[in-house]
């Protein structure tokens, strides 16, 4: 059985940004579960409406196709409980639920007027109108609007990480002495702005720095040869 993974590309197919995608290709690789790696862009939706999305991630699972990163989480930890925990338990799974809030609602609006122009300029050519109408639609204002001023943006991008840089002060991951959900649900924000952007996010010194370096070390195969693109 061949598991696919529907994964949003760059008019480079092996520019994979979507952090919510690369949160599910980091816990396939935590599960140790087989898949395979589909590039997947803005304007294809028919090639994933049979999952009932027109978003990805979209997980093909055997005769089971999900769609959506929190639904595919819980579905790989209920059916592949032989694997290691993705959560840690169900209090720690409720949890994590909080770290999914956090970075949907602070780390990645933090990050927006980063890397908005410069997924622009990587995403395939027919996918640029629809991503210039569909982003400047949902912010009110033109992609260029949207990232003025991208070093005043890197300081408060830089303060929005406080509660992740104490706690990896004293411990290595977010989920202790070993990556859970959470820290994928985190790295898959830095995955995102690294697939798209040259701009260094972090000092080196900084805590959070350390605890990236320690999740890509952690990369399977395809996924670091997807990094390294």
């Amino acid at each position: 059985m061949t598991r696919l993974l529907y994964e949003l590309a760059g008019a480079e197919p092996d520019r994979r940004f979507s952090p919510f995608c690369w949160r599910i290709r980091l816990a396939l690789e935590h599960k140790g579960l087989p898949f395979e790696g589909r590039p997947w862009r803005f304007t294809e939706k028919e090639a994933i409406a049979f999952a009932g999305s027109d978003k990805v991630p979209v997980l093909v699972d055997g005769e089971r196709s999900l769609a959506e990163s929190a639904a595919i989480a819980a579905y790989l930890e209920e059916i592949y409980p032989e694997g290691p925990r993705l959560f840690g338990g169900p209090q720690a799974q409720a949890l994590t639920r909080f770290i999914g809030h956090w970075a949907d609602g602070v780390l990645h609006p933090a990050l927006v007027p980063l890397l908005l122009t410069d997924i622009y300029g990587v995403i395939a050519p027919q996918d640029r109108e629809y991503f210039r109408q569909s982003r400047e639609a949902r912010f009110g204002r033109t992609l260029e609007a949207v990232c003025p001023d991208p070093d005043a943006q890197l300081a408060v991008f830089r303060r929005t990480l406080s509660p992740l840089r104490a706690t990896l002060r004293t411990q290595p991951f977010l989920g202790g002495d070993g990556p859970l959900y959470a820290d994928h649900i985190v790295m898959g924000a830095f995955l995102w702005a690294r697939s798209v952007s040259p701009r260094a996010l972090l000092e080196p010194d900084d805590p959070v720095a350390a605890w990236r370096e320690r999740m890509l070390a952690r990369l399977g195969p395809d996924s670091r040869a997807l990094v390294a693109a």
